[in-house]
């Protein structure tokens, strides 16, 4: 409803309804109301596991030292909890001791929140535009006891100057800001409430059971898009298919490639009649594709007007463009002649055993009325069969392919060769499992779905020479009376079939072994063309049987994520998967080959992901030769867009310090910690090593030394004394005490120059230029948590940069406990003299001497 400003800082509306124009409302109050309703009765109903990046919550792959109420289920890995920790303990040193005991386990509950499945909640998170808390929503009487016992720590968990002020001022507004809406949700009573942590991690259900999912939309405008695979070969490209004959590629970013990898619309058979079930229908590549660049097609054609078959051929990838195949390669392997324009079958896959699956129909019409048994039950008929062949050989006999030896009805008079399995009706899209990604159970098994005649859909495990049913059977009950009872027909159940009921013509589809949705693992995922409808099957690895799970899309809330959605066309048209597994689903709203309204989805469980960084690809490099055509969305997202925020994550409080202290200071310094010395466990009694520390640091800097303390300059000046003393022994014993402190030049046995005789100065007080001499020896670290002094050059020129807090209480540690025999500042090595001129002297005086007494 329009508003408009009034007099005074009023809003008038301009039409009738809640605030009319009789009574001016002033803008804040009317706000103020909006705010409370939206907060109260909308907000609770976006209410859903989620984290502060905008995801859903995950298992830690490993143990959570700190916060290990959520080491099970939330929102932190090993990373993030170590960096909740150091933040702790930084706060911690900022306390004290009686900080630590009064606070200490009040501050770990709230800043482990970040870590919680609902921490999105309980930082107002949830709406992706609206600022986070720096304060996690805490219910009245619990933040009233947190006020009591750490007010005094809430300046260094939030920079509002507003939470400040009212923590020091006024601790019921304090508590009334941080506080959430929704009692259920704020802290701690989100962890004691049983309807919201009994199903935390496990896949939604809405009261029937159905398993919630939610969708993103990944490509649109495709014609009928029959069918999307990876080639295997680390790129990540997806290649979709349309009926028409166009075969697209799509690269990582989501952008499509201008020019098509194939176009074949020029020789497929197909029409824009609602439901036409000819056309472009299959597409693999070669195990190798990578190496050979060999690709298999399956579709229809039209031979002189009048003749339909279907085509199997071999191509290749052209070798001027990896995004282009060559159209000259063709390389025709099988045409199949199809009595009708229905049950064209369509699917092509490779085998792990490296042979290529052929699945066709049984020629169409209804109820395979061709021949006394039909086409799905002769085995001498290529219709209604599983196929496999070897198309890395040739035969003897002209074909462009082998028979594999071990194919079930080789040397029978009346089968054909190629005959894998038979008795199938019409299968649309099978796919491989890819197994277990641990245990590799199941890795292998086909999967198809075979389209019922007038009763039933089923799903079928293909098996070598095995016979599904047909015409015989339709699902698990007879369609042909005769046939079925026949003792001969040694059949094969479905694993499962659902009636017309339920849908009308099954759509194919895989079992989840991606790394995304972990709950998915496992879930056989199919749909039905007709009534749009989305099922899945799961094994019990026990007895061998499936049951029946059906999914739906989650509702507003379960699917309250950036980009999400949860809606899709109805007409569900096949089933993918990309080359890390994860699975898709390709539908339209009008089944027609020229319709451009497909689309492609994927599947997403909104209730738990993997660990962050687990899942990450690096495809390998595409070489684009043509335009790019970006994707852009149509779908409406649950929020209402579809991009994903990059809001940075949680604020961090710079934590306040104070600078180091210098000879003038006379105030006592503050502790400064670091992220390595806060290696503590929270359970353990606070260690006193710290207010220790602090002690040291005080008698070190406030009571004057006994003796007196000479200047770095001074000690390294040698005596006449010692000259002499030096030329007389030509060497000076080293103290085993003293460290190594090298001057300007080296003491390696190098010949250095003789130094001038300066004459001595006697010792001064130090000044300025020698501060050097009061402040401790500068050290460093050496390995964990030990110093070592820095074997430095001492300059006398400039100002020496004072050692830092904790170096010098190391110093002074290490001082005290070796006693008082060793001073704090080392004593200086003085050079060697010039052993050639010291002989020459010697040389010199003897021959005066000799001269004298010949004299």
């Amino acid at each position: 409803m329009p508003r408009e400003r009034g007099p005074q800082g009023e809003c008038r509306a301009s039409a009738g309804g809640l605030w009319s124009a009789e009574l001016p409302i002033p803008c804040a109050l009317r706000r103020f109301f909006f705010t409370t309703v939206f907060t109260t009765f909308l907000r609770p109903t976006l209410s859903h596991p989620q984290c502060l990046d905008f995801q859903p919550p995950f298992k830690p792959p490993f143990h959570l030292e700190f916060c290990t109420h959520y080491e099970q289920f939330g929102c932190c890995d090993q990373k993030t909890d170590n960096v909740i920790a150091e933040r702790y303990w930084d706060i911690i040193d900022l306390l004290g001791d009686e900080g630590y005991e009064l606070c200490g386990d009040l501050l770990k509950d709230i800043l482990c929140q970040e870590c919680s499945p609902y921490a999105a909640h309980l930082y107002d998170a949830e709406d992706p535009y609206t600022p986070v808390r720096h304060l996690p929503g805490l219910c009245s009487s619990y933040c009233s006891n947190f006020h009591t016992k750490c007010h005094s720590a809430v300046k260094y968990l939030t920079d509002s100057k507003i939470l400040q002020e009212s923590c020091e001022k006024d601790g019921p507004r304090f508590c009334n800001l941080i506080n959430l809406p929704d009692q259920d949700y704020c802290y701690p009573n989100v962890v004691h409430n049983n309807e919201l942590s009994n199903n935390l991690g496990k896949v939604t259900e809405d009261t029937k059971g159905c398993l919630q999912l939610c969708l993103t939309e990944v490509a649109n405008g495709l014609r009928n898009p029959v069918l999307m695979l990876h080639s295997g070969d680390g790129t990540h490209r997806m290649f979709v298919a349309e009926q028409l004959g166009f075969v697209w590629v799509f690269l990582w970013d989501g952008s499509r490639l201008e020019r098509p990898f194939l176009d074949m619309s020029g020789d497929v058979l197909t029409t824009g009649w609602l439901g036409d079930e000819r056309g472009f229908l299959g597409l693999a590549f070669h195990p190798q594709y990578k190496t050979n660049g060999r690709f298999f097609i399956y579709y229809s054609i039209l031979i002189n007007s009048k003749l339909e078959k279907i085509r199997i051929s071999e191509m290749r990838v052209s070798p001027h463009d990896m995004n282009v195949a060559d159209p000259h390669s063709e390389r025709v392997l099988l045409e199949i002649e199809e009595p009708a324009a229905n049950h064209n079958g369509g699917q092509l896959l490779f085998g792990l055993d490296g042979y290529l699956y052929i699945f066709t129909g049984d020629g169409g019409k209804a109820g395979d009325p061709f021949g006394k048994f039909g086409n799905s039950q002769n085995k001498s008929a290529l219709l209604g069969k599983a196929l496999r062949i070897d198309v890395d050989r040739s035969s003897n006999n002209g074909k462009p392919y082998q028979i594999p030896p071990d194919n079930p009805f080789i040397g029978q008079p009346d089968a054909r060769p190629e005959v894998y399995a038979y008795g199938v009706r019409n299968m649309w899209r099978c796919s491989v499992d890819r197994g277990d990604p641990v245990s590799r159970y199941g890795r292998g098994r086909i999967f198809c779905g075979d389209v019922g005649q007038n009763r039933y859909e089923e799903i079928d495990i293909i098996e070598k020479g095995g016979n599904y049913g047909w015409r015989a059977k339709e699902g698990f009950e007879c369609f042909d009376v005769k046939l079925c009872q026949n003792s001969s027909l040694d059949d094969i159940l479905p694993i499962h079939a659902y009636g017309h009921h339920i849908g009308k013509s099954v759509t194919g589809g895989y079992v989840y072994r991606g790394c995304e949705s972990p709950n998915l693992n496992g879930l056989y995922i199919f749909g039905d063309f007709m009534s749009g409808r989305l099922m899945a099957l799961e094994e019990d690895k026990i007895s061998g049987s499936w049951k029946e799970r059906n999914v739906c899309m989650g509702d507003t809330k379960t699917c309250s994520f950036p980009g999400l959605i949860n809606h899709h066309h109805k007409f569900i048209i096949s089933f993918a998967e990309d080359e890390a597994g994860e699975l898709y689903f390709l539908a339209t709203s009008y089944p027609s080959a020229v319709s451009p309204f497909g689309t492609i989805y994927k599947f997403m469980d909104p209730s738990r992901r993997a660990p962050p960084g687990k899942c990450k690809s690096k495809p390998l490099p595409v070489k684009v030769k043509g335009k790019k055509v970006p994707f852009i969305p149509r779908e409406l997202t649950v929020l209402d867009t579809s991009e994903v925020p990059t809001r940075p994550p949680l604020k961090r409080v710079k934590l306040t310090t104070r600078p180091p202290l210098t000879t003038h200071s006379t105030t006592q310094p503050t502790v400064t910690t670091t992220a390595t010395s806060i290696q503590k466990p929270l359970n353990a009694t606070f260690s006193t090593n710290l207010p220790q520390t602090k002690k040291e640091k005080i008698s070190l800097y406030k009571t004057k030394p006994n003796r007196k303390k000479v200047s770095v300059k001074t000690a390294n000046k040698a005596t006449p004394q010692q000259k002499i003393k030096s030329q007389s022994k030509n060497t000076i014993e080293k103290d085993p005490k003293t460290p190594n402190v090298s001057l300007k030049a080296s003491d390696k046995g190098q010949k250095t120059k003789p130094n001038k005789q300066v004459k001595p100065k006697k010792p001064t007080k130090p000044t300025k230029m020698d501060k050097s001499a009061i402040t401790p020896q500068k050290t460093k670290k050496a390995g964990k948590g030990r110093m070592k002094p820095v074997t430095s050059k001492p300059k006398v020129a400039g100002k020496k940069k004072p050692a830092s807090w904790s170096q010098k209480t190391k110093e002074t540690k290490e001082t005290k406990e070796k006693g008082t025999k060793e001073s704090v500042i080392p004593k200086p090595k003085l050079k060697d003299p010039d052993r050639n001129q010291i002989e020459s002297k010697k040389l010199k005086e003897n021959s005066l001497i000799k001269k004298k007494m010949m004299s």
